[in-house]
């Protein structure tokens, strides 16, 4: 049975918002954050989503088990701005139950 998970999103102006998420629909963190307009148009998930652009870089900022970066993820934070020890590229994050209670803040767009 689907179900929904909670995920607190802090956005780029340092407001937080929490949202739920639908664990049935194949999303992922990029995609969630533009279902909410938690940024403006344009300025996250400019790629569509293929780890090439990192505008939706993200901070995660609790200790819930994420899969691995894979080699492109990798890649592309080593060639962001504003990356920290916590990035991860929201479009590679996959939206299931798994993450319930994900808290990210979403990097500078730069």
């Amino acid at each position: 049975m689907p179900q929904d998970i909670t995920i607190k999103i802090i956005d780029r102006d340092g407001i937080p918002h929490e949202v739920q998420a639908p664990t049935d629909m194949n999303m992922n963190l990029m995609e969630l954050v533009r279902a909410y307009e938690l940024a403006p148009e344009g300025t996250i998930g400019v790629c569509g989503g293929m780890a090439m652009c990192a505008s939706c870089q993200c901070y995660v900022l609790n200790d819930i088990a994420l899969p691995e970066k894979n080699p492109d993820e990798e890649a592309m934070l080593w060639e962001a701005y504003n990356v920290k020890d916590n990035s991860r590229l929201g479009c590679q994050i996959h939206i299931t139950p798994e993450i319930d209670g994900l808290a990210i803040e979403l990097a500078p767009y730069a």
